[in-house]
C-alpha cells in the first residue's frame, strides 16, 4: 500500500454500449464487476473513493465516498479525474491519485507502485501501457495539476485525456501481459459490450489459482 496515493474508480460514463446503466453492478461470477475492481485497487492505495453521477443510494454497499463530477453535463473520464483530484486535495493527505476505470476486472496488482516509482523519476504524471498501446485513464496525476486540468476542460473545452497528458511532462509505464492458464492477458481488457461479460467470464476460469 502507497499511504501517499489516493485511488479513484472512474465510473462516471453512460455505459450506451451495455444498454445504459452501471457496468460496474454487472455480475461477474460471484461477485459484481466494481466490486473485483475495489478488491484490486483498495490494497495498493492509502485512500480510495468511486466517481460517478446520478444517484448514489445504488452504491450504498460501496464503502467509500460516492464523488459525483465537479463539472456539469458529463463530460467525460476527464472530469473524473478532476474531481478526484479535488477530492483529494480537500480531503486526504495524499500528494497524487491514480485513476482506475469502473469496467476494467484484472488491471495489474502492482499498478500503483509501477506508475508511482516512475512518476517519482520523472515528477510528473505517469501513464499505463501494454502491448504498445497506452491506456490514459490508468495514470497517475499529481495533485498540482487540478486548476490546470479545470481550465483544459472547462475554459478550453477539451476533453481528451490523452491530449491534457501530452500537454504536461509524462512518463508511460509498460506493464506485461498476465499469464493464463492457456495464454496471455491484457491486464486492461475492459468490459464494453455483452460479449465482454462473457469474456470476462472465461478469463476468470483462467486465470491461475
Amino acid at each position: 500500500m502507497n499511504a501517499e496515493i489516493a485511488g479513484v474508480i472512474l465510473a462516471g460514463g453512460l455505459s450506451s454500449r451495455m444498454g445504459g446503466g452501471d457496468k460496474g453492478l454487472l455480475p461477474l461470477a460471484r461477485h459484481s464487476v466494481l466490486e473485483r475492481v475495489t478488491a484490486r485497487l483498495k490494497p495498493q492505495v492509502g485512500r480510495f473513493a468511486l466517481n460517478a453521477n446520478g444517484d448514489p443510494a445504488r452504491f450504498a454497499d460501496f464503502d467509500a465516498p460516492i464523488l459525483p463530477d465537479s463539472v456539469a453535463g458529463f463530460p467525460g473520464p476527464l472530469a473524473g479525474v478532476l474531481t478526484g483530484l479535488e477530492w483529494a486535495a480537500a480531503e486526504t493527505n495524499c500528494r497524487a491519485i491514480v485513476t482506475v476505470a469502473a469496467d476494467t476486472p484484472f488491471f495489474p496488482e502492482t499498478l500503483v507502485v509501477g506508475l508511482s516509482e516512475a512518476a517519482a523519476e520523472a515528477g510528473t504524471i505517469a501513464m499505463a501501457r501494454s502491448s504498445g498501446r497506452p491506456h490514459p485513464t490508468f495514470a497517475l496525476w499529481p495533485l498540482a495539476l487540478r486548476e490546470p486540468l479545470r481550465h483544459f476542460l472547462v475554459e478550453e473545452g477539451n476533453r481528451r485525456v490523452l491530449s491534457f497528458i501530452e500537454r504536461h511532462r509524462f512518463v508511460e509505464v509498460e506493464f506485461p501481459l498476465a499469464p493464463l492458464r492457456h495464454g496471455t492477458l491484457d491486464p486492461f481488457f475492459n468490459i464494453n459490450t455483452p460479449a465482454d461479460l462473457v469474456e470476462a467470464e472465461r478469463i476468470l476460469q483462467e486465470l491461475p489459482a
